[in-house]
């Protein structure tokens, strides 16, 4: 069975912190505010596996009232969110990204975003689009007041048989007949 899960994240930008999306390092002289890592790409597509499978979303998993999170690589985050699918018999199928900033220039970083993003997610990079648009100098987004991101997921699902006991796990697409 497929499912489709749809992830959203903002941080505010300010000065003294890096700025890291999917998981990579990016030349700014501003950065993310927020209690992890603040990577808004990477929680955006944590999202949308968590929603795909009605997991709830990052800040249940992850609350920022925990100090265990306190600066935490949202990467290794990911790769829980991973480990959590897998228990339920799901993988990754592809994700879709946008990120909305008015700066800085994100595309040369792109490729290895998806080679970070991919790795976590036990997928190839070719299965990661990421994107960017500018909010053309409207709002707050286009006086550079922050950075937010949106990731669409598709995941697939093992179904299990009737009266299976989870090892009985079967992946069927849509309009195919369970054996």
């Amino acid at each position: 069975m497929l499912r489709i899960g749809q992830g959203y994240d903002v941080h505010r930008l300010v000065v003294g912190r890096r700025l890291v999306l999917g998981g990579v390092e990016v030349f700014s002289p501003f950065g993310l505010e927020g209690h992890s890592d603040a990577d808004a790409l990477t929680h955006a597509v944590m999202d949308a596996l968590l929603g795909a499978l009605a997991l709830g979303d990052i800040g249940h998993h992850f609350p920022t009232r925990d100090a265990q999170y306190a600066g935490a690589d949202s990467i290794a985050l990911l790769r829980q969110v991973t480990a959590m699918l897998a228990e339920r018999g799901a993988k990754v199928v592809n994700v879709d990204t946008t990120v909305i900033a008015q700066q800085p220039k994100l595309s040369p970083y792109f490729e290895r975003m998806r080679t970070r993003l991919a790795e976590a997610m036990g997928i190839a990079p070719a299965d990661v689009s990421i994107k960017a648009t500018t909010p053309e100098e409207l709002g707050a987004f286009g006086r550079s007041e922050g950075i937010a991101a949106q990731a669409i997921a598709l995941v697939e699902v093992a179904e299990r048989r009737r009266g299976g006991r989870g090892d009985d796990l079967v992946t069927r697409r849509p309009g195919q007949t369970p054996t």
